[in-house]
């Protein structure tokens, strides 16, 4: 018999009602293989048969090992199938002989960990005879401090996947990659004269399908997975090695790939539906052309132009890779997406979230030609606290040559100028002895910061800006906000925030409620406004090859109530530049079963309403098929699973509706209340409703504006 002939030896299946003979050691473990996920555990693939090695029991604080009986070493291989945390000897699989390591293998390095499992193979043909034993190890109680494994076989054939390559000559501008969204995530470089110029996680598509195919985009993600057709297609800007040689390097691509090999170079960024004309676009939300989107960043006015940046993925639907996106508008509703800002320093030394500013003085001194400078701040997350500054109005950056300025344990700056003090501020998550914070940093010259102090209780992406109350510029608060939206109104002194205890309740108050996450307002905004923009977290496009959205941009104000000052938020007045036609009511009294909407129909609107509730017990409206109710009696507004206090006023309550194809935002009583909600209409609903029960309401006034698109 060959080596080829010979079947293969199967060490574990972790099939079985318990582990057999392998010791266990701690709690990670269990007692027994699990079958798949486990609780609180995102979903785990790519096992075989129904049982596998899981050390998430208990979450990643638990720590075990797992050891196999002695093993005689009698194939060429050892394959086995392995996802979980990317931690070297600390989440792995060890060979020992003689009690010593002598082969090692851990989950991928892409993200930091996945779920799924993929082959992984030793070559132990040196060791062929010798008696071993497999140890599979949970040492560590951090993110991603688990190891899943699955089927341990000897074998004379290699299963796991090897590094592939392919050199080309770079003529055009684009590398478009072929991106399947649900395949495996694959390591890849870029590399020009034998450096790396670009390396990322990327789901690449094994199969290049066609373009009519991802066209029509019925797909879903697990139908092109089984295909291996591309989801979307990933342009990266190449232009400046044209006429060079590019190699292309991609770690364990399976065998029969034709990733490399679909990869093209274009003058244009491939694309299987024009950009803005998908399905499922947002038509007046800003989204990115591709990939993911989160926290915006560096909110700027620069005395022309509103600029957005914000947290991005260029090469996948999901979170990973992060780069800072760049768009602009002149009216914070028409955005045009600029080349990406911020590109990481080296491979997961990432840029996560900043702020940006005019620095009209030119205090840092990096001015060069007649343009005033814009400088960012933003977090490195291999070296700190790091800025960039740009001359030619936010087109491209430079990096301080003096970075990091500021090193701790924290992340996302907030800048702002305090002009009393004549002095920089940075605001800034903070981690210090096992404590939460926001620390507030002082600077002459954004190069060189003083700790000033900090305040305890803050999670994330902070803000920090001064609000006339009431209109009145002689009565001022300070609101100190945080990513979950959440803020606290005080006085600050360019050093330290004091919460303002006038009222007496100096804790925090809540605006947004659903939806919404790590909002920033603009730095520099004309006619004193205070314009904010948020991370509508959570909202997805399946199918599409973007993900996730912004909230509409407000105006915040603060005005007195009861309970004392408050803030509000009011779609910025530039949202009306897209209303078309005007259906409009006035003291109209609804009876239960009626709908005056019933001729309406659409997919994008804005919508007020003034209603006197009389003798109802619920009234509110259904959107395509997605009901907004509010609840009288419980004095409670509620559009999905979001549930938000709403009182009315002397038996009134007031509601705006903006509508997009994928949320919807209700703001109450002016502004009161503000609800960011994603929703997921049946694509042929067009239809609205108003509706009333337990008794009729009167319409003081209703009017519905159809929207066009804003791109």
């Amino acid at each position: 018999m060959t080596a080829a002939d010979r079947p293969d030896l199967v060490i574990a299946d972790f099939e079985g009602s318990d582990y057999g003979n392998w010791q266990v050691a701690g709690e990670a473990f269990g007692q027994r293989p699990a079958r798949g996920t486990l609780a609180n555990q995102m979903a785990v693939s790519g096992f075989e048969g129904h049982g596998l090695v899981n050390s998430y029991v208990g979450g990643d604080r638990t720590t075990g090992t797992l050891a196999s009986p002695p093993i005689k070493i009698d194939r060429r291989y050892i394959n086995f199938l392995i996802g979980g945390g990317h931690h070297p000897l600390e989440t792995c699989v060890n060979l020992l002989v003689g009690g010593k390591v002598v082969r090692t293998a851990t989950g991928p390095a892409a993200g930091g960990g996945n779920e799924r499992l993929d082959w992984q193979t030793w070559d132990v043909q040196d060791l062929a005879g010798r008696e071993a034993v497999l140890q599979i190890v949970d040492r560590s109680s951090g993110g991603w401090g688990h190891v899943n494994v699955d089927q341990i076989v000897q074998s004379d054939r290699r299963l796991a996947a090897e590094s592939a390559q392919r050199e080309i000559t770079v003529t055009a501008r684009y590398l478009n990659l072929p991106v399947t969204t649900g395949n495996p995530q694959r390591h890849m470089r870029l590399v020009v004269d034998e450096n790396s110029v670009r390396e990322f996680d990327i789901e690449l598509a094994d199969s290049t399908g066609s373009d009519r195919e991802a066209s029509s985009q019925r797909l879903d993600d697990k139908a092109r997975v089984a295909s291996g057709r591309p989801s979307f297609w990933v342009p990266v800007d190449v232009a400046e090695f044209r006429g060079r040689k590019l190699r292309l390097e991609v770690e364990a691509l399976p065998a029969g790939s034709q990733a490399l090999a679909a990869v093209t170079l274009d003058d244009q960024p491939r694309v299987a539906v024009p950009v803005y004309h998908e399905r499922l676009r947002p038509q007046f939300h800003f989204t990115s052309q591709r990939g993911w989107l989160n926290d915006p960043n560096g909110l700027v006015y620069d005395g022309q132009r509103w600029h957005l940046f914000y947290q991005h993925n260029p090469y996948g639907w999901n979170w990973g890779n992060m780069h800072w996106g760049h768009a602009v508008s002149e009216d914070l509703i028409e955005w045009h997406e600029l080349p990406i800002a911020l590109v990481p320093h080296r491979y997961g030394d990432w840029c996560f979230s900043g702020s940006a500013v005019v620095d009209r003085d030119n205090t840092a001194g990096f001015q060069r030609g007649d343009d005033t400078p814009l400088v960012l701040a933003y977090t490195s997350t291999g070296r700190g606290e790091c800025i960039a500054y740009s001359n030619d109005q936010g087109t491209t950056w430079t990096e301080y040559s003096g970075n990091p300025v500021v090193r701790h344990q924290g992340r996302d700056p907030k800048l702002l100028w305090h002009a009393p003090t004549k002095r920089w501020v940075m605001a800034v998550y903070d981690e210090t002895d096992n404590k939460r914070w926001i620390a507030f940093y002082t600077s002459p010259d954004l190069k060189i910061w003083q700790l000033a102090s900090r305040i305890e209780g803050y999670f994330e992406c902070p803000d920090l800006f001064e609000l006339p109350i009431d209109n009145n510029d002689t009565n001022t608060r300070w609101v100190l906000y945080a990513a979950d939206g959440k803020y606290t109104l005080g006085q600050f002194d360019g050093r330290k925030f004091t919460p303002d205890a006038s009222t007496g309740e100096p804790g925090k108050h809540q605006l947004w409620h659903g939806n919404f996450y790590a909002s920033q307002t603009y730095n520099d905004a004309p006619d004193g406004r205070r314009v904010q923009i948020g991370w509508a977290q959570g909202i997805e496009f399946p199918g599409m090859p973007f993900n996730q959205q912004m909230t509409v941009p407000v105006d915040l104000s603060l005005h007195t109530t009861k309970d004392g000052p408050r803030m509000h938020a009011w779609p910025v007045e530039e949202v009306e530049s897209l209303r078309t036609t005007l259906h409009t009511w006035g003291d109209a009294r609804v009876r239960p079963g009626e709908n005056p909407l019933e001729d309406i129909a659409g997919e994008l609107f804005d919508i007020e309403a003034e209603i006197d509730l009389a003798e109802a017990q619920e009234c509110g409206f259904v959107v395509r098929g997605v009901p907004v109710t509010y609840d009288v009696r419980r004095h409670e507004i509620s559009c999905g699973k979001y549930k938000v206090p709403l009182a009315a006023v002397d038996g009134v309550i007031r509601v705006r509706m903006l509508v997009d194809r994928g949320s919807l935002e209700i703001f109450g009583n002016q502004g009161a209340v503000a609800v960011s909600a994603g929703m997921t209409p049946a694509a042929d609903n067009k239809s609205l409703e108003f509706f009333t029960r337990g008794g009729p309401v009167r319409l003081r006034s209703l009017t519905v504006f159809e929207l066009r698109s804003a791109w």
